[in-house]
């Protein structure tokens, strides 16, 4: 390990920490990640982040990584969990469920999410838009009923 003059008191290898000098914590990350990390209670400061050796692990890496970037003042990289899509979707899933409870009709939803021209209502009945606003308002629910899970995670391939 190489050290610079800002580590100089970091452990080196092999050498024997009391455990009174450290202790464990989670480090909120915001977007409901966390990181477990040990604190030097000399230093003031954290000192090592636990990876856990499962597929989850990766994504503690690129948590450690934005870590990192913000304990030494640099610019912190975006969080890839969720793409641009992903989130125009995930605004638009809200707005209809918002727009849901305060008792607006789907064509008004569309109308509100799409931009669209009032519709005559045989026209509404084959509307694509109509059929994007049920989908939007089902996984809006399965979001709410715990779907929103997934969104802390990263897609693993099998």
């Amino acid at each position: 390990m190489l050290a610079d003059e800002n580590e100089a008191s970091l452990p080196v290898e092999g050498q024997v920490v009391s455990e009174a000098e450290l202790s464990h914590a989670f480090h909120d990350l915001g977007g409901g990640q966390r990181l477990q990390v040990v604190y030097s209670k000399v230093l003031k400061a954290p000192v090592v982040a636990v990876v856990p050796l499962t597929r989850e692990g990766f994504d503690r890496l690129e948590a450690i990584h934005r870590l990192l970037a913000s304990l030494h003042g640099r610019t912190v990289p975006p969080d890839s969990r969720i793409t641009p899509q992903q989130k125009a979707r995930l605004r638009r899933m809200l707005q209809a469920h918002d727009g849901q409870r305060s008792g607006a009709s789907r064509r008004d939803i569309a109308a509100v999410i799409f931009r669209m021209s009032p519709i005559r209502r045989d026209e509404w009945q084959s509307a694509s838009q109509r059929y994007a606003v049920m989908a939007l308002l089902r996984d809006a629910q399965a979001m709410i009923e715990g779907g929103y899970r997934r969104l802390l995670r990263h897609r693993h391939r099998g």
